[in-house]
């Protein structure tokens, strides 16, 4: 059977996961309403967080495809996967063009010299422009340094949602085939006729973890056969050598792993029995085979700590609260989540990875599973180089109504930020900034509330740069509980005017723990559970009606972005909580010495 692998990469919410589900659903291997992204995590936010291997048949050749996330910070993911495929589905919105993640997944498909086929997608949208799109795409082909062959791509348009592609926008369609057939004609055979009989060589690309068949790899046969039992010896990039055994073999049929006992060339598959396997090793049945070429995974570049839970409200909720239990699970954690980088020390765990959504995903994993623990501010990542600090800088690029620009141009300037592009797409703006990453922590809510939620910010890791100096952000301080109980509305209702509230009435509170913001920029102690001071005696002021303001409820990302160096975010089963880490004014007042 002919073999052909494709990866599709684009950028966050263009439509690649329901394109794929699509070409399932067309080609017969997936029923109505199954979808490659089955984490519970990922169909809330609609997001593809781990990159999946799916397969469909057609006209005789099996179409290996591998759906990639969209956002920036799950990269790590998508340049493992580009290694292992022969031609890429670049998904573009057919209005938004090419965005920050569309740029930074083009051009590693681009480096590793693969032709990609352009899918122009969401041409039904109101605003759609597909002419305007591909003018674009084919801009950004010639700034990323494309060669004659690849900067001459195919173009299909489709509307995902419908399963409708098309050759020309002319054209009549009722489903996918101009697509599957142009996967057919224009990317290259994986299974040449004499790549089975050379010496084995595959390599992982991905990791999955099984509880019975422990850590899984997922592999590319680039030349030979891998068999169930087979003897194997897997090197490291530096020449390292060592035994092991096939213990099972899966491939993928649609959505499913199908327990299979040979894998030919070409081949994507799933292998256990390696349980030290690692990305980017090379698997032979020679010890004299050469190692493939070595995969790089991008450095993280921000860090927090997790601890245990200490706060007075510790372990009512969470089933696993110890060191230890926190311990295993990042551990295991470690086994298939390759951009993440764990310091284990005796209390603290020092975790580092790619962006604030990369860690809150891994927390909210975490507190689902029933774990309880606290977690220090994110922090940025320096390093020193010929005596020089660096730290990662980022590209920011913001679709706004245009009437907002001046608020985001003046906050992100204070943030370090520079303009290096402005062009309005009809009633919007499209601003393109470059800066540090510290700017840019904490920067989200705030910019929800300066375009009242109308503008859409996404961003990018470019490179690790010379330190930019200090940044000063707009300091809100905290407003701190100083008595444990519930609280009384009357109570928030007069602490309301003072800033904004994080906690509803009848919330349990303890002392230390921040119940809002100030907006003055001062530390306030309160007493959110002060009733009101009832007398038999009438006064005017007496019967005002209560009318509280809706609070900001955290949630972990809300959390990470709005927490200071003095304090913790108390993650459990069922509440996100802030606290100080000193709970007493009298810690506090210590501490500050």
């Amino acid at each position: 059977m002919d073999i052909r692998n494709i990866a599709i990469i684009a950028h966050v919410d263009h439509g690649k996961t329901t394109l794929t589900d699509a070409l399932l659903r067309q080609t017969g291997v997936a029923e109505e309403g199954v979808s490659m992204d089955s984490n519970a995590l990922e169909l809330e936010r609609g997001i593809t967080i781990y990159s999946k291997n799916a397969s469909v048949p057609y006209k005789g050749t099996k179409i290996n495809i591998v759906d990639t996330p969209g956002h920036a910070d799950f990269g790590s993911e998508v340049e493992r996967v580009l290694r292992s495929i022969d031609s890429v589905l670049l998904v573009v919105d057919a209005q938004e063009g090419p965005m920050p993640q569309t740029r930074f997944v083009l051009k590693k498909s681009l480096e590793l010299g693969l032709k990609p086929i352009v899918i122009i997608n969401k041409i039904d949208k109101p605003a759609a422009d597909p002419a305007r799109c591909e003018e674009q795409v084919l801009e950004l082909f010639l700034e990323l340094g494309a060669n004659d062959e690849q900067a001459n791509f195919p173009v299909i348009y489709a509307i995902g949602r419908q399963g409708i592609a098309k050759r020309h926008l002319a054209d009549e369609s009722t489903d996918l085939t101009p697509l599957l057939d142009a996967i057919i004609e224009i990317v290259p055979l994986a299974n040449s006729a004499d790549a089975e009989t050379r010496p084995l060589r595959a390599q992982p690309f991905n990791l999955g973890y099984d509880n019975f068949l422990g850590r899984l790899a997922i592999v590319r046969v680039y030349d030979g056969t891998l068999k169930t039992g087979q003897v194997v010896f897997v090197k490291k990039p530096d020449g390292e050598t060592r035994p092991g055994k096939i213990t099972k073999l899966f491939t993928f049929k649609g959505l499913q792993k199908v327990e299979t006992q040979e894998v030919l060339a070409g081949d994507i598959a799933m292998v256990a029995g390696l349980p030290d396997i690692f990305i980017g090793e090379t698997i032979a049945d020679d010890a004299a085979t050469p190692a493939l070429p070595a995969i790089a995974i991008d450095e993280p570049t921000i860090t927090l700590n997790f601890l245990v839970n200490n706060s007075p409200f510790a372990g009512r909720e969470g089933k696993f609260v110890t060191t230890r239990q926190i311990r295993e699970r990042l551990e295991r954690e470690l086994e298939i989540n390759v951009g993440l980088r764990i310091d284990f020390g005796e209390d603290v765990f020092k975790v580092s990875g790619r962006g604030e959504l990369h860690i809150a995903i891994l927390l909210e994993n975490m507190r689902r599973e029933g774990y309880e623990m606290q977690v220090s501010q994110p922090q940025v990542i320096f390093r020193e180089e010929n005596g020089q600090k660096l730290e990662p800088f980022e590209e920011v690029v913001i679709d706004t109504p245009s009437e907002y620009q001046g608020s985001i141009m003046e906050r992100l300037g204070s943030r370090k930020f520079i303009i290096k592009d402005l062009r309005m797409e009809g009633d919007l703006v499209r601003l393109t900034f470059e800066g540090p990453t510290r700017g840019l922590l904490g920067y989200r809510s705030q910019f929800v509330l300066d375009t009242k939620g109308e503008g859409i910010l996404s961003s990018r890791f470019l490179e690790f740069r010379p330190y930019a100096g200090e940044i000063v952000k707009r300091a809100v301080g905290s407003m701190i509980s100083m008595a444990a109980g519930k609280t009384l509305g009357f109570s928030l209702w007069n602490l309301q005017d003072r800033g904004v509230l994080y906690i509803t009435p009848a919330t349990e509170v303890y002392e230390g723990m921040v119940i809002g913001n100030t907006s003055k920029g001062e530390e306030m102690t309160v007493n959110p559970t002060k009733g009101k001071q009832l007398t038999n005696m009438r006064s005017s002021g007496s019967d005002e009606a209560l009318t509280l303001v809706p609070p900001y409820i955290l949630t972990i990302e809300r959390g990470l972005e709005v927490m200071t160096e003095d304090e913790y975010l108390e993650i459990t089963p069922k509440s996100v909580r802030l606290r100080k880490q000193g709970l007493t004014e009298m810690d506090r007042t210590r501490s500050k010495r």
